[in-house]
Parts: C-alpha cells; sequence; structure tokens
C-alpha cells in the first residue's frame, strides 16, 4: 500500500506535524530514493527515505511499513530501519564557536564573517 511521503513522515513521529512535514518537502529537505520529493510523492516498502533536519543531522530511513494514520512511538520504530549514520560527538559540538548570550544581533559584519567561516558564500 503506498502513502503519501509527508504523512507517513509524521505518522513515524519525524516531525511535529504533518504541515510541518508536507512544508520540510517543498523545502528540499525530504529525499526518496535520492530524488528530491514533493509532499504528494507516495513510499511503498523498500524506499529509502532521507530527511535532513537540524544541521549536520541527517536521517536515512527504509521504509519496512506504511502508516497512514498516527502512531505510538513504540509502533512507529517497527516501521522503518535507521541507516542513518552516527551523530557527531559532543565533543565536536561543543568546540564549534557560539555568540555570547545577551550580546545581541550581529552586525552585518559579523554576519558576512560567520557566512564565509560556515562556508555559505
Amino acid at each position: 500500500m503506498a502513502v503519501r511521503v509527508d504523512a507517513w513522515t509524521w505518522s513515524v513521529r519525524l516531525f511535529r506535524s504533518r504541515t510541518k512535514a508536507a512544508a520540510a518537502c517543498r523545502g528540499g529537505h525530504v529525499k526518496i530514493n535520492g530524488e528530491t520529493a514533493q509532499p504528494s510523492k507516495t513510499v511503498v516498502p523498500g524506499d529509502r527515505v532521507q530527511v535532513t533536519g537540524a544541521p549536520g543531522r541527517t536521517r536515512i530511513l527504509e521504509v519496512v511499513e506504511t502508516v497512514s494514520k498516527r502512531v505510538g512511538a513504540p509502533v512507529a520504530a517497527t516501521c522503518y530501519i535507521d541507516r542513518s549514520p552516527p551523530p557527531p560527538p559532543a565533543e565536536m559540538l561543543a568546540s564549534q564557536p557560539r555568540r555570547a548570550r545577551g550580546a545581541g544581533r550581529p552586525t552585518k559584519r559579523e554576519r558576512r564573517e560567520l557566512d564565509r567561516l560556515h562556508g555559505r558564500r
């Protein structure tokens, strides 16, 4: 049985709401078998769904069972096989520079420096 990708990602608890799941699909954060998926794209058992969430965190899931209604966490875990790489170690995340709390918004110059540091431009 084929199910829409936005409904499936919501029902196995990857997103808090179906609206957020659909927005992630439209934003290009969800791929099925390596191709960017629109919310209406269907998934079937055997498909690989890749969801890009927090910075540096990508989840790769293999669909085992399709469900269209939201299910509990123990049941949701049986609907996919998690093939994600392990998360980066906490030491690496802690070593990244952070802006001091209460320092206010960055200036335009500081924003450009941050963008260069992160490799965005």
